[in-house]
């Protein structure tokens, strides 16, 4: 697509990263701050017109609103106010699968901070994407050119 790519496990910080290699999952309040962060990622790119693809486990409606809105959408539920930024437009593509394949892939991956023992924790914290959010969810038992084909053909229809 030409769009500019982003791997949100580059800019955990180096705090969550040991925790995650010591096997303690990530909490709330570990998460938050490196939501924004992504969040500020994801507007200075929309302000510069640039369409962006942002790797990122968002398992929770609440995370997905960070990367929507920033931090004011833990801060307030209110609606928004004249003057300030729009929320992003942001498609969420919910890759799903049986936790054997996620194992899988899991377990063939090197150098990561995020040790497979942490796959459960992830999956009690996942709450999959609901309407109204603006979401597709793509099944991982297809191949990776199905799975790229349907995501982009979901984002082409806009």
């Amino acid at each position: 697509l030409g769009w500019k790519f982003y791997d949100a496990d580059d800019y955990h910080p180096l705090e969550n990263k040991k925790k995650m290699e010591e096997g303690i999952p990530l909490n709330d309040e570990d998460r938050i701050p490196w939501l924004c962060i992504l969040h500020d990622i994801l507007r200075r790119e929309d302000t510069s017109r640039q369409d962006t693809i942002l790797a990122c486990s968002a398992l929770k409606k609440m995370y997905r609103r960070v990367l929507i809105s920033g931090a004011s959408a833990i801060e307030t539920n209110q609606p928004q106010q004249p003057g300030e930024n729009p929320a992003l437009k942001i498609l969420f593509v919910h890759l799903d699968g049986p936790k054997d394949i996620i194992a899988g892939r899991l377990g063939k991956r090197r150098g990561h901070f995020m040790p497979p023992e942490l796959l459960r924790s992830q999956f009690d914290t996942l709450e999959p994407p609901s309407a109204p959010e603006n979401f597709i969810t793509v099944s991982l038992e297809k191949s990776l050119p199905e799975i790229v084909l349907e995501i982009e053909s979901a984002i082409l229809q806009g």
